[in-house]
């Protein structure tokens, strides 16, 4: 059995002070550890907030005219730099995380367990230590009072001999000293055992006390701080640790910006702003010299149409004033045909124009669809609504798909007058009779305004407009199916654009449900049609 340097003697009070001073000072450098870690938490939970304060500070708004130079090169390598620094800034969050819950509050409740263990093993040693000390008062009252009562006993005997010796005394006398002697003789005796019981008691327990309660409560204190400074070892190999883990993390960081930088291409960057900012305007000719000697008439010169403007009459400058080419850049003005742009700024604003006005009048086509097949349905089956409620948003969405194609015809005849060549567009129209019931069959419009360059122009010639319509309708490809549904009910499938459907039936989804109640499906043999949602159980494909 290893005790530390204990020595069965009376210094064992100075090895207990050294045992106590020691387990205290590594409970205490347990705690000193725990707020080690918990400050440098919070060195890293501010650097991560301070990572993307920067991150939102330098990001571009939503709509901004940082956002819309994103499409450069170096904006966007900036862009994703700040992209990778949020992600740099999440991992030094998950760092302070992990310390915090693995080491800080794991050794902090250690450290509570251990300090509780500590005190009761103390308590076991001191609890010990007392009842020796009791034993040895005892044992020292023992012997005390045999000392006492030997003295007593000697001179009681002392005092008898002296009396019978002494011729005056009576026999009385002596009788009397001499029963007084053996008296305090068998008290002596009595005192003498009880001193020796005490006396063996006392080294029974203090054998009992030296080697075997204090090397025992040594032993589990000696224990206690060996699994200490193993748990304390642990949280130092951890702290590395947890930073390591989200090094591989970390290093992709720093992969992306350096990617960033290295996707930075100057050349494609100059051809995206001259491609974004191209004016399409022709360059001036040469000023043709005007002789007055010759009484050439001026106004019939400046009125010729084969006579290039100069400068000052393509930027709108006044003569008066000195040409430059860099000058404050006035605010333009948003008129509804962009008039006030150049050429090619002017057809791309007309064309993403006519892009937008096409996308909302394809969702009002889809909702005069949608409120058509419903229409149809409460028609067959009043029971699941009253048609006439459909009325007010069945003719405001008429009205609004008419606006929107006035619109679009207006942009469309402006981008043929800028010689710009609009992209095809493609959309479904749906017609209604004259009682407001839908009509799902569908036709398709083309539109294909065809490249304008520029001809040479006389007063009469004006650029035309030629837009096609096909008679025909085009053959749809089947569109792949987006997942299956199961039938719950029987469905008749009486209304036109509706497919009936047997209880049980699987079959092929073709178009989720728009909000409007009905989904498109598919059966094996291609039939197509629609049926409402709440009658079958849908699983969509991933």
């Amino acid at each position: 059995m290893f005790i530390w340097g204990l020595s069965l003697d009376f210094v064992l009070q100075d090895q207990c002070d050294i045992i106590d001073k020691h387990t205290q000072s590594g409970l205490d450098l347990v705690e000193k550890y725990v707020k080690f870690v918990k400050e440098r938490t919070e060195i890293e939970q501010n650097y991560a907030k301070q990572l993307r304060n920067l991150t939102k500070k330098y990001s571009p708004k939503r709509g901004s005219k940082e956002e819309q130079e994103c499409r450069f090169s170096n904006h966007q390598a900036f862009l994703d730099i700040l992209n990778e620094m949020n992600d740099y800034a999440g991992q030094r969050e998950l760092i302070a995380e992990n310390m915090m819950i693995n080491i800080c509050i794991e050794l902090t409740k250690y450290l509570q367990e251990l300090k509780q263990e500590r005190k009761m093993h103390l308590s076991e040693a001191k609890k010990a230590q007392q009842s020796l000390e009791g034993t040895y008062k005892q044992l020292d009252n023992s012997k005390k009072r045999f000392e006492r009562e030997w003295r007593e006993a000697e001179k009681a005997a002392q005092c008898a001999e002296k009396t019978d010796q002494d011729l005056n005394a009576t026999k009385a006398d002596v009788e009397k000293a001499k029963q007084q002697a053996h008296m305090r003789t068998h008290i002596a005796e009595e005192c003498k055992n009880d001193y020796a019981s005490q006396l063996q008691k006392y080294n029974k327990e203090q054998n009992q006390f030296y080697f075997t309660d204090m090397p025992l409560v040594f032993n589990r204190l000696q224990d206690m701080d060996e699994r200490r400074i193993k748990k304390l070892a642990q949280g130092y190999i951890l702290f590395a640790d947890t930073e390591r883990h989200v090094m591989p993390i970390i290093g992709k960081c720093l992969e992306g910006m350096t990617r960033a930088g290295t996707n930075v291409n100057e050349s494609n960057d100059s051809v995206v702003l001259i491609e974004q900012h191209k004016s399409g305007f022709e360059r001036p000719g040469d000023v043709e010299f005007e002789d007055y000697s010759q009484g050439i008439n001026r106004a019939s010169s400046d009125s010729s149409l084969g006579t290039p403007k100069g400068p000052l009459e393509l930027l709108g400058k006044n003569k008066n004033k000195t040409f430059r080419l860099f000058n404050k850049k006035s605010k333009p003005v948003d008129t509804e045909g962009f008039t006030h742009l150049p050429p090619e700024q002017r057809r791309k604003r007309l064309q993403q124009k006519i892009d937008d006005i096409s996308k909302e009048l394809q969702k009002e086509m889809d909702q005069s669809e949608a409120l058509g097949k419903m229409k149809d349905v409460y028609e067959k089956n009043p029971q699941m609504g009253d048609p006439a409620s459909l009325a007010p948003q069945i003719t405001q969405t008429a009205q609004n798909m008419e606006r929107l194609r006035g619109e679009l015809s207006k942009y469309e005849s402006w981008l043929a007058e800028a010689g710009g060549r609009g992209d095809s567009i493609r959309y479904s129209t749906h017609s209604l009779n004259n009682n407001g019931a839908h009509n799902p069959s569908r036709s398709y419009l083309e539109f294909d305004v065809s490249s304008y360059q520029q001809p040479v122009q006389t007063d009469n010639d004006y650029p035309a407009i030629y837009t096609e319509f096909d008679d025909d309708f085009e053959e749809e490809e089947l569109a792949a199916p987006i997942g299956q549904c199961t039938a719950l009910y029987n469905f008749p499938g009486s209304s036109e654009g509706t497919i009936s459907m047997q209880e049980g039936e699987v079959l092929s989804v073709v178009e989720e449900d728009k909000g409007d109640g009905w989904t498109r499906v598919r059966r094996n043999n291609g039939d197509e049609g629609y049926i409402p949602t709440s009658y079958a159980t849908i699983t969509l494909n991933k």
